[in-house]
C-alpha cells in the first residue's frame, strides 16, 4: 500500500488556513482520497487539552514549547504517522513550522533546542508539502476581531503580527522544496483554485 501524502497548512492569525485545509479536503474526498483533518495544537485527546491549557494561560516560551512537542508528539503517533501508513492522506492547520516562529523566532527559544526536540518528536514524519498563507498583518488582524473573542496571540501588537508573517515568509524561502507562499489577501475560491492546482500538478491527482 502506498504511504499517504502529508500536507501542512501555515500562516498569521486571520490567513484562512482552517477554510482552505477543509475546502482541499473535501476536494480530496471528493475526487476518492481518503482524508483525515487536524490541527495543532490539538488532533488528540491529549493534545485537545494542552491547546486549552497553553490559550488559557501564558507559560514561558520553553515551557510552552515543551507542551506543544509533547502534544505533536502523540498526534505524530497516535493519528499522523498511522494515517500515512494505511494510505490516508493527512491535512493538518498548523505544525512544526508554528512551533519555529512562534516559540523560536517570537519566544526567543534557540534553534538548536528546537531542532534537537523536532528530531525525537516528529522525524522521520515531516510535511511532503506547506502552504504558507501570507496575509498582511492588519489585514489578518481585522479577521480574526471580525471572528468574535481573540485568543492572547490574536491580542498581540501589530508588530507582533508583523514579525510572525515575516517569520513564516523566510521559512518558505529557505525551504522552497517543501513549501509555497500563497497571497492570502484574495477571495477564498481564488486561493482553493492555486492550491488544488498546486496538488494535482506535484502529486498527480487528477482533478475530479
Amino acid at each position: 500500500m502506498a504511504r499517504g501524502l502529508f500536507i501542512t497548512f501555515e500562516g498569521g492569525e486571520g490567513s484562512g488556513k482552517s477554510t482552505q485545509v477543509a475546502r482541499l479536503a473535501e476536494r480530496l474526498r471528493h475526487g476518492g482520497i481518503e482524508t483525515v483533518v487536524t490541527r495543532e495544537p490539538g488532533g488528540t485527546p491529549l493534545g485537545e487539552s494542552v491547546r486549552a491549557l497553553v490559550l488559557d494561560s501564558s507559560p514561558e516560551p520553553v515551557t510552552e514549547l515543551l507542551l506543544f512537542a509533547a502534544a505533536r508528539a502523540e498526534h505524530v503517533g497516535k493519528l499522523i504517522r498511522p494515517a500515512l501508513d494505511h494510505g490516508t492522506w493527512v491535512v493538518c492547520d498548523r505544525f512544526i513550522d508554528s512551533t519555529r516562529v512562534y516559540q523560536g523566532l517570537l519566544g526567543g527559544v534557540p534553534r538548536d533546542l528546537i531542532g534537537a526536540i523536532e528530531s525525537h518528536s516528529v522525524a522521520p514524519t515531516v510535511p511532503d508539502l506547506t502552504f504558507v498563507m501570507d496575509l498582511p498583518a492588519e489585514v489578518g488582524l481585522k479577521r480574526a476581531e471580525a471572528r468574535g473573542a481573540l485568543s492572547r496571540f490574536d491580542a498581540q501588537s501589530t508588530d507582533y503580527h508583523r514579525r510572525l508573517r515575516e517569520g513564516f515568509r523566510e521559512i518558505a524561502r529557505a525551504e522552497p522544496a517543501r513549501c509555497l507562499l500563497i497571497n492570502a489577501d484574495r477571495d477564498p475560491d481564488t486561493i482553493a483554485g492555486e492550491i488544488w492546482r498546486t496538488v494535482s500538478e506535484r502529486f498527480l491527482v487528477k482533478a475530479p
